[in-house]
């Protein structure tokens, strides 16, 4: 089966992995798009926040609210990069990686992966790092119309709603990340 294959932290699962998995879908409609969930293991650190299981089910959030379909897959870190397609491969299978990153990019294209190469969509705004900033500040907003408002400028609104019905903002307010916004 030819599929195609998106693979991200996605902490969180913002607007720029939303245009990755449509981007995705265009290259097999016929077929579910593959997100392999990265750093797996990773939680409740200032960069990796959320579980892998909360990431699965943002992302579920996203894709059904815009009738995607899409399998999921989670993959743990072994810090060893030539040998990570390898590993990565036993999780998501084959097919082609659609990616914006370029040394993710160059890392599947040396292991003779089919690799896709997407445009970063608004990498300004939407890297992950400034939309997990953005959230902290946001996480100790006790209204959650204006956390929407503000939020959802870079996270799916299917995304923002699990964050707030799943209490899942608040554990941002705990980290000190050595990230200043501005």
């Amino acid at each position: 089966m030819a599929r195609a294959i998106v693979l991200g932290r996605f902490q969180p699962f913002h607007n720029g992995h939303a245009f990755l998995v449509k981007k995705a879908a265009e290259l097999y409609p016929n077929e579910p798009v593959m997100v392999a969930i990265g750093s797996a293991q990773a939680e409740w650190e200032p960069n990796n926040p959320w579980s892998a299981q909360d990431r699965e089910s943002m992302i579920r959030a996203w894709a059904d609210s815009v009738k995607f379909e899409v399998l999921l897959c989670t993959i743990e870190d072994i810090n060893d990069p030539p040998n990570w397609v390898d590993h990565a491969r036993q999780h998501h299978g084959e097919g082609t990686l659609v990616t914006s990153d370029a040394a993710t990019s160059a890392l599947y294209g040396e292991a003779n992966f089919p690799v896709h190469n997407v445009d970063l969509n608004e990498r300004e705004r939407l890297e992950g790092w400034r939309v997990r900033q953005t959230a902290k500040m946001l996480s100790t907003v006790y209204d959650d119309d204006a956390v929407v408002e503000v939020l959802c400028a870079s996270v799916p609104r299917e995304v923002v709603d699990w964050l707030i019905s799943n209490d899942a903002l608040f554990r941002l307010s705990t980290f000190e990340t050595g990230v200043h916004a501005g």
